[in-house]
């Protein structure tokens, strides 16, 4: 499919300097155009780039002033990595959604009731009274169990397991290989050492415009609901516990792990491989460095790192001292020395 230069600077708000008609059909990196791409220029070190570029079309600053000859379209932006982010997912969206249809090789449960516009694909499973919105696509191989309720838009990859009673907004985006829905981790623990089953009666409800990666993992509730906020962004391989709520356009990186009953607030970033201890509270706004234990209630617009966390920037001032360490007990030793032989 292609798209000339006049039809991108209206889905990104540019202004064309060059050729308005000029068209592409595909996307590049600013060192490695060739006729028919377009590319971007945010990183003013790629700016050498710009002028031997064979891409047809290039986005740039608004205020980007060329110091010799180009050829090259410009599309001129406020945010160049925005705007190409932003046709990146355009691009994506039309290349990969497949069209309206629902496999014959799909079990669609007959209490199940799905939009017409929806893509089911081959050995998909949707489960009793689950209802799947408008514009919805649903990959082959994905389990979706019984009560399940899924937005408008949403678009669940690969082997995907939604289980039942789960609620998924509009606009989300589900990866292959997670898991919503499974029993959270609950057992009693008996006089003999063993170990009783609680039972996890809740569910997980996701708000719109939520991301989870590959092989993430939200447990539903013990009772009551596990809750994602909206607009928040989970990476790969996160495991998320019983009845935790993450507050809305909260991002966490991969391998961090949620324990039951904690809940987090809006806008904060986490790092990856982050452990959090459970029946916390933690603020909004709060950042949380890579590999950092999370132990105790952190406070609104807090920046924490370490084992246990503790806050950023004093982190930081100890760990010149955590370096020198073997230096400094040296120079302990030698004192000591020298006060015993006096």
């Amino acid at each position: 499919m292609k798209f000339n230069a006049s039809q991108i600077a209206d889905l990104v708000s540019g202004t064309v300097d060059g050729n308005a008609q000029a068209e592409v059909s595909r996307l590049s990196k600013i060192e490695e155009g060739t006729e028919g791409s377009l590319s971007f220029l945010a990183n003013p070190k790629y700016t050498p780039f710009i002028y031997d570029t064979d891409a047809t079309i290039t986005l740039v600053s608004d205020d980007f002033i060329p110091e010799k000859a180009y050829k090259t379209t410009l599309i001129r932006v406020s945010d160049p990595y925005e705007a190409f982010s932003k046709l990146l997912n355009y691009y994506n969206e039309i290349k990969k959604k497949p069209l309206p249809s629902i496999s014959d090789k799909a079990y669609v449960d007959e209490n199940a009731s799905c939009a017409t516009d929806v893509f089911i694909g081959d050995f998909a499973h949707i489960g009793a009274h689950s209802s799947i919105g408008e514009h919805c696509v649903i990959h082959t191989q994905t389990y979706i169990g019984e009560n399940v309720t899924i937005g408008d838009h949403v678009i669940i990859h690969v082997g995907a397991r939604i289980l039942d009673d789960t609620i998924i907004g509009s606009h989300c985006v589900i990866h292959n290989n997670a898991v919503i829905g499974a029993d959270g981790f609950g057992w009693a623990p008996n006089d003999n050492g063993t170990y009783d089953k609680v039972p996890q009666t809740g569910n997980v409800i996701l708000g719109d415009h939520v991301d989870v990666g590959a092989n993430t993992t939200i447990d539903r509730a013990t009772l009551g609901a596990t809750r994602i906020g909206a607009g928040v962004k989970l990476d790969n391989l996160i495991q998320i516990g019983h009845n935790v709520e993450i507050g809305d356009h909260t991002v966490i990186a991969a391998q961090t792990g949620i324990a039951g009953s904690t809940k987090i607030g809006s806008h904060c970033q986490i790092g990856g491989q982050v452990g959090i201890s459970g029946h916390l509270s933690i603020g909004n706004r709060v950042g949380i460095q890579a590999k950092s234990g999370i132990l105790k209630n952190i406070k609104d617009d807090s920046k924490v790192m370490g084992y246990p966390a503790f806050d950023y920037t004093t982190f930081n001032k100890s760990y010149v001292h955590f370096r020198n360490l073997h230096t400094h007990i040296t120079d302990l030793q030698s004192l000591k020395k020298k006060l015993d032989h006096e």
